[in-house]
């Protein structure tokens, strides 16, 4: 393990893997650098660059600086641009696609290119407004300390399958995700948001946005609206969901992302 500092003094953690180029991997809600599919994830893509496998603050290893704000989990992601040498590829997985794209536009030249895969914002105000009666139910039920229940919640009203959670529930990694469950509060105050449409158009740095063919409507929605304010960024990935096969998806991020 490594560490390195954001500007608020919060301190995160971060392991590297492989050589090639530079490439921040921001995880979505639940996920943590050393959490088995994020780990898989991470060091397959390592077999083509260096990935920057790091805990998003409040997760893993990293600290948790109060109050939250997505500035500074901004200002987390260039920190760990700094670390790579300044400028580099970021790819971010569902509300960490979100963040990725919000630091993009911040950040400018610092980043190479950005990779989204299937950016999860509101599609619409009706979808807006479920989303917030779930964020709702989740913040009552982490105010009362029932993060267990509260992971729960969240991955069946994401769409996750009930056997899927079941097995989750075995893992030994489960304790771990309960612990990181008040940052769900992070990434529902994330996904409450529309696509930033207007301020996507005005990126200039290259842009690929992937959607998994079989992830829900509002993801192919969501990426329908991108890609319209970014011309030539969509693609999808056949046969993948929200939890893409990283050997599906490494060759699409070799052509994006590689000279």
């Amino acid at each position: 393990m490594k560490t390195t500092r954001s500007k608020d003094g919060t301190m995160l953690a971060y392991d590297t893997y492989g050589k090639g180029p530079a490439l921040i991997f921001i995880t979505g809600a639940t996920c943590f650098r050393s959490f088995a599919p994020v780990l898989h994830d991470a060091k397959v893509f390592a077999e083509e660059f260096t990935v920057y496998n790091y805990d998003r603050r409040g997760r893993g290893n990293s600290g948790n600086t109060m109050p939250y704000a997505m500035e500074r989990e901004l200002e987390d992601i260039e920190a760990m641009i700094d670390v790579a040498g300044g400028r580099a590829n970021i790819y971010g997985h569902s509300s960490g696609a979100i963040l990725a794209l919000e630091a993009t536009i911040r950040l400018g030249q610092k980043v190479k290119k950005l990779v989204m895969y299937d950016p999860a914002y509101s599609n619409d105000e009706a979808n807006q407004e479920e989303f917030k009666a779930l964020s709702q139910g989740l913040y009552r039920l982490l105010d009362s300390g029932k993060h267990d229940q509260a992971i729960r919640i969240f991955l069946e009203g994401i769409g996750t399958p009930k056997e899927v959670i079941m097995g989750m529930q075995q893992s030994p990694q489960w304790e771990t995700m309960v612990a990181l469950a008040p940052t769900l509060a992070y990434d529902t105050t994330l996904a409450l948001d529309l696509p930033p449409v207007t301020r996507a158009a005005r990126l200039t740095t290259p842009t690929q946005i992937i959607v998994g063919e079989e992830s829900p409507t509002s993801i192919h929605d969501t990426a329908n609206q991108l890609s319209k304010a970014i011309p030539n960024s969509y693609f999808q990935l056949e046969g993948q969901d929200h939890m893409p096969n990283p050997e599906m998806l490494l060759p699409v991020l070799s052509r994006f992302l590689k000279p």
